[in-house]
């Protein structure tokens, strides 16, 4: 079984012209062993660097993160062959100029076949509906097209953990649906953060990070519920109404004629 544990991790920077460091996730203790894992909270909650300590792009301050027994630190590279991680805009992993090559890059430090390589690679885009589209310019694909170019990028290397970085920001209701199952139809352990609640609700486990700590773990109708409240409490109060403003009028007399 796929196994994620963070042992009490903490994540401080030190940021320019800031006295000390500024904490981003602190006391970070959790076992991952669902299948679908949920993240959500507030922009700058955290929920990024959670996600990016996974696969050793973001190294705890403090703690430890292993991914079925390997550390992040000393087994990076091993880590991430295990770790498939889909940012959150495609284009800022999408380099080459078409899927067909994008695929082909990410297969060429395990296949050393040229032949072998394109072969997977159309298994993959195939797979995946792309194929009538591998050899498109990466530009003229839709922002669906290209989170899914993205996600067969990762998963041609076949990776036990997909960790997904808010895949649904960019898409539009159609585009969204079909990330949707086509998550929903994947082998891998998922974790993945969003701001889609909805789409939250088809996890086994949902996390909500707030101000660099987990406040809550369970269930995505309880967790959802826990956001919402969360969410509402630290909303700033509203401005007082302003005064009512009365028509003003002249007293009767004031012109020579309304006494005619």
């Amino acid at each position: 079984m796929n196994s994620i544990v963070l042992d009490q991790v903490s994540v401080e920077v030190v940021v320019d012209g800031a006295a000390g460091s500024k904490v981003l996730l602190t006391g970070i203790s959790l076992t991952l062993t669902e299948q679908r894992v949920g993240v959500i909270g507030a922009n700058g909650s955290g929920k990024s660097t959670l996600l990016r300590l996974l696969n050793g792009l973001v190294e705890p301050s403090s703690g430890r993160v292993t991914i079925k027994g390997k550390d992040t630190l000393r087994d990076v590279r091993s880590v991430r062959r295990e770790v498939g991680f889909v940012f959150t805009d495609p284009l800022s992993q999408l380099v080459m100029p078409t899927g067909r090559e994008d695929v082909e890059l990410s297969l060429r430090r395990s296949i050393r076949n040229s032949h072998e390589r394109r072969r997977i690679a159309e298994s993959t885009l195939e797979r995946f509906g792309l194929l009538p589209l591998a050899d498109q310019s990466i530009y003229e694909l839709s922002g669906g097209e290209r989170q899914l170019l993205a996600l067969a990028t990762v998963l041609a290397v076949e990776p036990s953990v997909l960790v997904l970085d808010e895949p649904s920001t960019l898409l539009d209701l159609r585009n969204r649906e079909l990330l949707r199952r086509t998550v929903a139809g994947l082998e891998q352990q998922v974790v993945m953060s969003t701001h889609d609640l909805e789409l939250v609700q088809d996890m086994d486990r949902v996390l909500v990070v707030d101000n660099g700590r987990i406040v809550f773990d369970g269930a995505p109708g309880a967790a959802v519920a826990h956001y919402r409240q969360l969410s509402a409490t630290s909303l700033p109060p509203l401005p007082p109404a302003a005064p009512a403003v009365q028509e003003a009028r002249e007293p009767l007399g004031a012109h020579p004629g309304d006494y005619q």
